[in-house]
């Protein structure tokens, strides 16, 4: 689930085989001006479509042109992320502390 933060979003639940096609379509309506930082703190459960959902997402922004980063990969995400060879592609940013809006 995708939930609107502010100006920015945060990805709520798990991106698994099961639902990937259905979150990367949302993302795709949602994710639609520059500088948009997306959330992934709150992802509970993910398999390796999550990765190439994000990847997917990151070469939609760029053929438009548009600027758009990840903050707070979850441990499961990052490792595989990792695993794959692909974390610098998804650059992700620090995590953001309280005072800041993402």
């Amino acid at each position: 689930m995708i939930v609107q933060d502010g100006s920015n979003y945060r990805i709520q639940g798990r991106i698994t085989l099961d639902n990937a096609h259905a979150v990367l379509a949302e993302g795709l309506k949602l994710f639609d001006r520059d500088g948009l930082v997306v959330d992934l703190s709150q992802l509970e459960e993910v398999d390796s479509s999550a990765i190439s959902l994000v990847l997917e997402w990151l070469r939609a922004a760029r053929r438009s042109q548009r600027a758009l980063s990840f903050v707070s990969l979850p441990a499961n995400l990052t490792s595989l992320a990792t695993l794959y060879g692909v974390l610098d592609l998804i650059q992700p940013r620090p995590k953001l502390n309280n005072s800041q809006h993402f």
